[in-house]
């Protein structure tokens, strides 16, 4: 499953900035006790209990205002509630309940999100004199905290990750393949999953930003069964001008930590862009398979050395990544497409493949008698002995005499002999490196 979402919302000036700056233990938001300062949307990860989940903090709420900062700030707020699971409703427990809060409160109804009434500005231990009030928005017991001071934060996130312990639709059995489709926008993902699907279930449009959400489509192909997520496209944070986009980054990425397979989709008239390794950066350090689809091949000026010369390319651009398939593709002719499904379940499978420890040592034994390992001062490194410990990705323990003689190239080459003896195409390897002492 994805992280939950947890959005922060209140009419301006009410502390919903320093709540967040306080659960998060620093000063992300800027704090001023001007309204209107929050203008845009501010989100980090950050953990209660056992619980991680992202945090948003939003611009202030004015239902009313007409004017261009206000009214983007309330479409800036509503989005956060639209993708959140739960929502922190911030008031004022100093004024009480005021007619915007109203008006705010029968927005939130219509979310169906789970709603916590919170009054900022307590500062003391005796009840608000307001307290009793807030009952009347039908919305539960209001908690009360001081934001500023840090009274009843503890409460207030107990009350949060309560509501995580529900379904929140978004996890699959273990036998169900979960496909994120990733890339910049108007790249093709839309229309690559309805060619896969052979049926129009997203909307395919050439107008950048279209899908503002991922999408789930769960489908089965022979004996298999997928959900295929197609995500907003990602765009540089210089380009990401409209509020909508930066949540469609969110959501993005959170496609990302729950799918087994990741398509980055590249558009073949453009190449390799910085962009395009920032989006493989991400499925790469959350451990994912992956298989790298150069789209609109079918658009592209070709002779004899075309995709040789653009297989080079991608290696260099993307050479963390080497691990990577890749198939070049129409997804508006439907060239090559039928093969996306085969690689996406060899993928999965190579991801989570385990290998046994008697077979692993072999290989870093022979591995070692080839290539010895590095040396520093007359000391040479040791590898005593290696497991593998997790799949998704495949995780290896290496027990060594001293973790510093471990030089990055000789942990890349025995990745390399790894490969070239279990195979885990399309699939990050992970190593953790234990220093055994003598005692040991």
């Amino acid at each position: 499953m994805s992280k939950p979402i947890v959005a922060i919302v209140g009419r301006p000036n009410v502390g919903k900035s320093t709540l967040f700056n306080k659960i998060l233990g620093s000063r992300v938001s800027i704090v001023d006790n001007r309204p209107g300062i929050t203008r845009d949307r501010i989100h980090a990860e950050t953990d209660w209990l056992r619980y991680d989940f992202t945090l948003i903090d939003t611009g202030g709420l004015d239902l009313d205002s007409k004017e261009i900062i206000p009214v983007q700030m309330r479409r800036q707020a509503e989005l956060a509630m639209d993708i959140a699971d739960v929502i922190i409703f911030v008031t004022d427990g100093r004024e009480g309940l005021t007619s915007v809060d109203r008006d705010i409160a029968q927005v939130l109804r219509k979310t169906k999100k789970p709603v916590i009434v919170t009054l900022n500005k307590v500062d003391t231990k005796h009840q608000s004199e307001h307290f009793y009030e807030y009952y009347e928005l039908g919305m539960g017991e209001p908690i009360e905290i001081s934001a500023e001071l840090g009274l009843g934060i503890g409460d207030l996130l107990d009350e949060v990750v309560r509501h995580f312990e529900t379904d929140r639709g978004t996890s699959y059995d273990d036998d169900v393949i979960g496909v994120a489709i990733i890339g910049k926008p108007n790249v093709g993902k839309s229309l690559l999953v309805n060619r896969i699907l052979g049926e129009d279930r997203v909307i395919v449009s050439d107008i950048a930003g279209t899908t503002r959400d991922a999408i789930d489509t769960p489908f089965i192909d022979g004996d298999d069964r997928y959900v295929l997520i197609d995500t907003a496209g990602i765009r540089r944070k210089s380009r990401v001008k409209e509020n909508i986009e930066r949540y469609s980054v969110i959501r993005a990425i959170a496609a990302i930590k729950r799918a087994n397979v990741c398509l980055l989709v590249i558009d073949a008239t453009e190449g390799v862009t910085e962009q395009d390794k920032k989006i493989a950066g991400y499925s790469h350090e959350n451990g994912k398979g992956m298989i790298i689809l150069i789209n609109k091949w079918d658009m592209v000026k070709k002779d004899n050395k075309t995709m040789s010369e653009f297989m080079r390319e991608i290696r260099n651009e993307l050479s963390y990544i080497i691990y990577a398939p890749v198939l070049f593709i129409s997804a508006l002719t439907g060239q090559r497409v039928n093969k996306i499904l085969e690689e996406v379940k060899n993928v999965a499978a190579q991801n989570s493949k385990r290998v046994s420890t008697g077979t692993l040592n072999e290989v870093i034994g022979e591995a070692m008698l080839l290539n010895q390992p590095p040396s520093d001062k007359g000391r040479r490194l040791r590898i005593f002995y290696a497991t593998q410990v997790s799949i998704r990705p495949p995780t290896f323990i290496l027990f060594i005499n001293d973790k510093d003689l471990m030089h990055f190239s000789y942990l890349r080459y025995l990745e390399n002999k790894i490969r070239e003896n279990f195979g885990f195409e399309g699939t990050p390897i992970r190593f953790i490196l234990r220093q055994k002492t003598g005692r040991d």
